[in-house]
């Protein structure tokens, strides 16, 4: 099993401090052998997740592009972009930039989108659910054209219509398609469908194994080998925090034995670069065992 960080709040340095503070935590991280370092593609801090709307929240794919310069080893992605916030194409054409710009490092992470305060704030618009599955099949369907270097034609979906789909340069690597969202009846299909990646949503190894097993029905429908999906999902880091690592692994274990590739931690209100030297380190060795 391997460990990943997920940048999701910047509250622990003012604006001015900031560019230190990530600089140096994407490279304790890459030092520390953490596999995979993501933001959030959000305008505001969730409150859904109990934040204040106007706590600080940095555009996800700048910041991408500096953590990539600051970093040789570690995946780069957002976790993940809603379908509405970019026009595929344009999506497309960003990662691939990153990947180029990384040495081959990006994913493209995308989901259907939830935050419907931040879409009226700025004007963005926000069309009903199904809409916005339908636009998912078709951004992802339109990513994988323009990474294939033997179609640049055009693309014609009910949503999105490209005349062309050129993309130059190409990305290093073909980035990995990572679906965020446990929905069980579209989401994990369009992961079964078209997926390299996902990320599920489980608090608990029962939770996680009734979500595989959607998944594999759904592999087993399309004609999708399940060992093709790279399982990853997100989990606190408290008992890290405390430097009970052992305590830590114990409860990794169980997801680990149900397949699941990384583990992507959520930082606490503290220094984001603290966090990742003194309580995420220590932890990439000790879960590297597990699953091997």
């Amino acid at each position: 099993m391997r460990l990943g960080v997920h940048f999701m709040r910047f509250d622990s340095a003012a604006p001015a401090d900031m560019r230190r503070e990530l600089g140096d935590a994407a490279s304790y991280a890459d030092d520390a052998g953490v596999a995979w370092v993501s933001v959030m593609d959000h305008y505001w801090q969730m409150m859904r997740a109990g934040f204040p709307k106007s706590d600080p929240m940095l555009e996800g794919y700048t910041t991408l592009g500096f953590l990539a310069g600051r970093t040789e080893n570690v995946q780069l992605g957002t976790l993940v972009t809603g379908v509405t916030y970019r026009y595929p194409g344009l999506l497309a054409k960003i990662v691939a930039s990153l990947d180029v710009l990384s040495g081959g490092r990006a994913t493209y992470g995308i989901g259907a989108a939830w935050y419907e305060e931040e879409h009226r704030a700025l004007g963005v618009p926000y069309p009903p659910l199904s809409e916005r599955f339908e636009m998912l099949e078709e951004a992802v369907q339109i990513a994988r054209q323009m990474y294939d270097p033997e179609n640049d034609g055009p693309f014609e979906g009910k949503h999105f219509q490209l005349a062309e789909t050129l993309c130059s340069p190409l990305p290093l690597s073909k980035p990995e398609i990572m679906i965020g969202g446990s929905g069980e009846r579209k989401t994990l299909r369009l992961v079964a469908q078209y997926a390299d990646a996902c990320n599920l949503f489980a608090a608990t190894p029962d939770e996680l194994r009734h979500k595989l097993d959607v998944l594999h029905r759904h592999c087993e429908d399309v004609g999708r080998d399940p060992a093709e999906i790279r399982v990853t999902t997100l989990a606190g880091s408290e008992k890290l925090i405390d430097g009970d690592v052992a305590g830590f692994v114990d409860d990794m274990r169980p997801f680990a034995e149900l397949g699941v590739d990384m583990v992507i931690l959520r930082p606490p209100a503290t220094s984001l670069a603290a966090w990742v030297r003194d309580a995420v380190a220590p932890g990439v060795p000790a879960v590297a065992e597990l699953g091997a």
